[in-house]
């Protein structure tokens, strides 16, 4: 029987983005058999967030040894918790060691694609308005990949150092100079102690405070790093126990749970015992659930706010004039820069990127009322499309990279379906999609996230695009193999 245009044994791949998601998925086609894949990525170098977010204090909040490829342990992690040169020179040396760098078009920024269904192919068009076509379609680019700033009034007439704490400058020396953060979550509770240590006066713009916890840091001992290095089997024992000791902490996100109880008592301690004045105390402590918002770590944050020459506001911005922000009660405050914290655009997922199915309708169509996906991986009406870190597999309580490698064995063993079975296309059916969708959103209904704040997690309607609803042993299981009567094939 002859081939059907579309259908191939060997199909080529295209994938959006060289950080941790693109790379493990470059990794696992090698190893599977499939070298006719390119990773697209629109920087100069691979990474992803972890190229991007240089910081000062910037670092993984999942211990090292839990926030590395399972197949790539690192015996030599420096520290309990790995600062960002350290993790990108980990991701640097996967690159390099799985052959991957050949397959990597840098500088290449994507602007859109369209499945094509009588040649089977998904015509991609690049910002520079080349047209390349893969067979399958595969986005790594995350969650947490376009900074948001908000739209404040006199922004742009303010005249000193301005920039996003995902784009900091480096040529900014901020010694001596008055430096307003707007916002204090995961980033800024990193850079803000080193900031501090220097600059003349800090002064945070916070909205809502966080809940807390110690991050337990520490430099790897000599001795346990060549435990690690010559006997295996205690390395992979070290990495499991971190593993089970975080996937346990998911009992604190039911609502009303006894352990998000003692975690909430557990983060008051710890604030308390830091920070002595009654006022700040007030100011730092949250009036929403633990979990509902992003748990934070830090062991020197509390330290930096107590410093004198750190000031705390949760009076609302209301406008920046050319060298000062104002808030609500008509305070102005001279500043010389500003640096957002504030956050990426996290519930769009793939956007600018217009990405069309065979009849014309786009993602920001389909996901008009919030992002939905099956398994967070396959989206209905939108053949040999497959989402790495998509909607609903971010974590509150575990490492990502343990979800990643979920997904990238599930679009494996999907691709291999295609190249064995000589399909054109595969796509996830639509009632199967809804009822799946259905359970996760009655099952987030349990969970913290779903509780009154408002958090990144969210749509701005409330729905909750970001996070898995359940253990991460729950995602394995289910994500293990396809099941075959969930996708719908076309050969003609």
């Amino acid at each position: 029987m002859p081939e059907s245009p579309g259908a191939t044994t060997t199909p080529t791949i295209a994938i959006l983005g060289a950080g941790v998601s693109g790379l493990c998925m470059g990794i696992a086609l090698e190893r599977a058999g499939f070298h006719a894949f390119t990773i697209y990525e629109k920087s100069d170098r691979l990474g992803g967030t972890w190229y991007e977010n240089s910081y000062p204090g910037a670092g993984c909040d999942v211990p090292s040894h839990l926030y590395c490829f399972s197949f790539e342990p690192n015996p030599d992690w420096t520290r309990v918790f790995s600062l960002q040169p350290e993790i990108q020179r980990y991701l640097d040396g996967c690159a390099e060691k799985y052959g991957i760098l050949p397959h990597v078009r840098f500088g290449t920024e994507i602007a859109g694609a369209r499945f094509d269904a009588a040649a089977g192919l998904w015509r991609i068009r690049t910002r520079a308005g080349e047209e390349i076509t893969a067979n399958v379609l595969v986005s790594g680019t995350g969650q947490l990949n376009r900074p948001f700033v908000p739209p404040l009034p006199g922004i742009d007439e303010f005249q000193g150092i301005r920039f996003h704490s995902a784009r900091w400058r480096h040529d900014q020396d901020l010694r001596g100079k008055r430096v307003a953060v707007v916002g204090n979550g995961a980033s800024a509770i990193q850079f803000i102690p080193p900031v501090a240590a220097t600059a003349e006066h800090v002064t945070v713009f916070q909205r809502t405070a966080n809940w807390i916890i110690p991050r337990n840091d520490r430099a790897y001992r000599p001795f346990e790093k060549r435990m690690f290095r010559y006997v295996p089997f205690l390395l992979k024992l070290y990495r499991a126990l971190i593993y089970l000791q975080l996937e346990v902490r998911f009992f604190g996100f039911f609502k009303g749970s006894w352990l998000s109880g003692r975690l909430q008592k557990a983060a008051t301690e710890y604030m308390h015992s830091l920070i002595a004045d009654p006022v700040l105390r007030e100011k730092l402590t949250p009036d929403y659930p633990v979990g509902c918002k992003r748990i934070l770590i830090s062991d020197d944050y509390y330290q930096a706010l107590a410093r004198p020459n750190v000031d705390v506001v949760t009076t609302p911005i209301t406008r920046f004039t050319c060298d000062g922000v104002v808030t609500a009660d008509g305070t102005t405050r001279p500043v010389d820069a500003v640096i957002f914290a504030t956050g990426f655009e996290t519930t769009s997922f793939l956007a600018p990127m217009e990405i069309a199915g065979p009849d014309g309708r786009t993602l920001t169509d389909a996901w008009r009322d919030g992002a939905e996906a099956y398994m967070g991986v396959a989206v209905a009406g939108f053949p040999n499309l497959f989402l790495l870190y998509g909607p609903n597999t971010n974590l509150g309580h575990n490492s990502i990279i343990f979800m990643i490698e979920c997904q990238v064995r599930y679009v494996v063993q999907c691709i291999q379906r295609l190249a064995r079975e000589r399909t054109r296309a595969l796509a996830v059916r639509p009632d199967v999609m809804a009822a799946y969708n259905a359970e996760l959103q009655r099952d987030i209904k349990k969970t913290a996230w779903d509780a009154g704040c408002t958090s990144w997690y969210k749509t701005a309607s409330g729905k909750v695009t970001n996070n898995w609803s359940g253990f991460t042993l729950q995602y394995w299981w289910r994500t293990r193999h396809p099941d075959s009567r969930a996708f719908a094939s076309t050969n003609g």
